[in-house]
Formats: C-alpha cells, structure tokens, sequence
C-alpha cells in the first residue's frame, strides 16, 4: 500500500522578496532529485509549471495566509514506505533546505507534513491532502494522518521506523552522490556545497 504525503509551508515574505532567492535556487536541483529517488512512486506537479500533471486542483489549508502571491510551497507525492521518505527528507540536499527554511518560512502553527496510507487506486489529490493535513491539526497523530513522530503502520497500528533500512537508505544515497557523473548530479553536488560553505 502506497504511503502519502502532503506538506505545507508559507513564506515570512511575499513570494518575490530576494530574501527567497535560496528557496528557488534548490526549487528545481531538489525536484530533480526527488524524481529519482528511491521510494518515490509519483508526484504531483503543478497546473502552471511544466512537469508532472496536477492531482487535482490545488487548494490550500486554512492556515493559508494570501500575501498578494496567490501560492504558498506545497507538495503531494506518494512512496513505498516510510523509511525511504524519511530517507530523502532528512539526508542530503533537502536536509540542507530545511535547515536553511527560518530564512524563508514564518515560523508554522501547524504541522509541516501529513502521511497517511492510500487506499484508493487513484492518486490523492490536493483537497485530500489538505483535509489529511488539518486533521492532523486538529486531532493529532491517527492513522487518518500521521507524521514521524507518531506513524502509524497500514494496518492502523502504531509503529517505529526501521532503523536498519534507514541506514542502508543512507549509504546507498552518500553512494550514489559519489558515483554522481550527470548533470543532476552535478548541479545537486555543487548546490550543496555552495549551501555549506557560504
């Protein structure tokens, strides 16, 4: 069974301000990334960007704040599991965009992420992530929704991460960064030490 994901994040600025020029600097070398990572079975894309169709039309939380942009950064993509999510979120080139988010988001009152397990043959769509994320909100880690902290397994039952797989996950990744020859590569490489060494 396909694990979901929805995240949410809203700028401290309107979308335009240079003090988000980092945010779009690694927009489009972690998108890239994403694409081929392991685990990843699809993605949504966006009805203005050329890429992956959208999954749906795309709303927002009630957290949504308007700043005269009419987008906030969101995503909806489905994976294998839970540890290979966990994998690319927290290892390489997005671990070093989330640490560098307090430059560019306000600080949230809500979760940043919603997983929950998909049942249907279809792929979630963008309202259903959202009612997923205010859930979440809402009532806390349930098998409805549900974030690292607090996961659940496909079967509703609380569960942990495996922490043996996450490893693997994280050797075959500093792997593959080294063995790294394609442009991709390239550009996520030089983006990280750009990012390090500033």
């Amino acid at each position: 069974m396909p694990l979901a994901l929805y995240t949410f994040g809203m700028f401290a600025k309107p979308a335009e301000d240079p003090v988000n020029a980092g945010f779009y600097d690694l927009n489009d070398p972690i998108f890239e990334l994403v694409d081929k990572a392991e685990g990843l079975i699809a993605r949504s894309g966006y009805a203005s960007d050329p890429g992956p169709k959208p999954w749906g039309p795309e709303v927002y939380p009630r957290f949504y704040q308007e700043k005269g942009d009419g987008w906030s950064p969101a995503t909806l993509s489905l994976w294998t599991d839970m540890e290979a999510l966990f994998s690319f979120t927290y290892f390489g080139l997005h671990a070093v965009a989330l640490k560098r988010g307090r430059e560019w988001f306000q600080k949230p009152s809500w979760p940043p992420l919603a997983m929950w397990w998909h049942l249907d043959q279809d792929y979630p769509t963008w309202a259903e992530g959202v009612r997923r994320h205010e859930h979440l909100h809402d009532h806390g880690a349930t098998p409805t929704a549900f974030d690292f902290k607090e996961p659940f397994d496909e079967t509703g039952a609380p569960t942990k991460l495996d922490k043996a797989r996450l490893e693997r996950l994280r050797a075959s990744q500093a792997q593959r960064r080294l063995q790294g020859s394609n442009r991709t590569d390239h550009e996520a490489g030089n983006a990280l030490f750009s990012l390090t060494h500033a």
